[in-house]
């Protein structure tokens, strides 16, 4: 009996170093993605494209397997998460753990936003450019930033001066700049906004136009006001291990950073479709979108220049180039 067990155990031991080396004769590697958007999230499914075609482009020798939702790690674990080897592959956003990424809240500030195809180059050429040290800890695979983040109200907000006092759905950096503009900001998550919107505990929300339909916003809300002078974005990751993706054999890296190239602007159009397709379920509700002229827009951009001032003294006392990076950013933004 104790031979037959003996055997067994060495027949196991060679089988798994058999397959072990099977895996590594031909090149396969598994990855585990992780990512907060449930799986019918056109993110997610674009996300998920983004596996698939890798695993096309190197035969089979990479296979991605999907987290959807944050059931491998939540979104604010996320990035920690992909340090630690919980998981290869993860995709949240920075400012869910603030302080963390101090260079890149540049992103999130109200640079005047006009599309999330314009909001994406800049973060990636940002990246590129400034390579922070925030995140040596991972092998960046791409960067991208949702479009537009403007006002969205029950009561028509034409002016700057109608802003006054409304309570605004706000958390963060987008918290700041409701007070820049002069509005209250009441801090919950987007999960709680429609029915807060709908019982009048706010009066509106700052957010992409998108999410009038995907969070359904578009059917509490009556007026957006197009303060695209003033509007913001916010930073999302996508990740990977450093420690797995330095394992990877040369050509399998090549081809992931060719598809990650692709991949930068299949985002920022997406970040856009979904914008539009808001836009049309808020319509379609008879909503009303408002337009704001060139002397009302530029008010509303010089209300929120103090926080550019906050950003450079704060990040600059910590060493960074702050100055240098935010130039960079409102100076591209210009030019796209």
């Amino acid at each position: 009996m104790r031979v037959w067990k003996t055997g067994s155990l060495m027949i196991c031991i060679l089988l798994i170093g058999l397959i072990g080396f099977t895996s590594v004769a031909f090149g396969q590697v598994k990855l585990n993605y992780s990512i907060f958007f449930p799986a019918p999230h056109k993110n997610s499914v674009l996300a998920t494209e983004w596996g698939k075609e890798i695993e096309k482009r190197t035969g089979g020798k990479v296979q991605v397997t999907m987290f959807y939702g944050g059931t491998l790690t939540p979104p604010d674990k996320c990035y920690d998460g992909v340090v630690k080897g919980i998981s290869d592959i993860g995709f949240s956003v920075f400012s869910y753990t603030m302080g963390k990424f101090p260079l890149t809240e540049v992103i999130d500030l109200p640079l005047g936003y006009k599309s999330a195809v314009g909001a994406t180059k800049v973060i990636n050429e940002y990246y590129n450019k400034f390579k922070p040290k925030e995140f040596d800890d991972v092998k960046v695979m791409y960067l991208h930033a949702h479009g537009p983040g403007i006002l969205h109200t029950k009561s028509a907000v034409n002016k700057l001066e109608d802003l006054k006092g409304k309570k605004i759905r706000s958390t963060g950096t987008i918290a700041k700049i409701v007070t820049a503009l002069g509005g209250s900001p009441v801090a919950m998550p987007m999960s709680d906004t429609y029915d807060s919107l709908s019982r009048g505990v706010v009066d509106g929300t700052m957010a992409p136009v998108e999410t009038l339909e995907g969070w359904k916003v578009g059917e509490v809300i009556k007026f957006t006001t197009e303060d695209f002078g003033a509007a913001y974005s916010v930073a999302f990751f996508v990740v990977m291990n450093k420690a797995k993706w330095n394992s990877l054999a040369p050509d399998i890296q090549k081809i992931i950073e060719q598809v990650n190239q692709e991949w930068i602007g299949k985002t920022g159009e997406l970040w856009d479709s979904i914008d539009k397709s808001g836009r049309d379920f808020s319509l379609k509700l008879g909503n009303k979108f408002i337009p704001l002229s060139k002397e009302e827009d530029a008010k509303w951009a010089k209300a929120v220049t103090p926080m550019f001032e906050e950003y450079v003294k704060e990040k600059k006392a910590k060493g960074l180039p702050a100055d240098e990076v935010l130039k960079f950013c409102v100076d591209r933004l210009k030019q796209l």
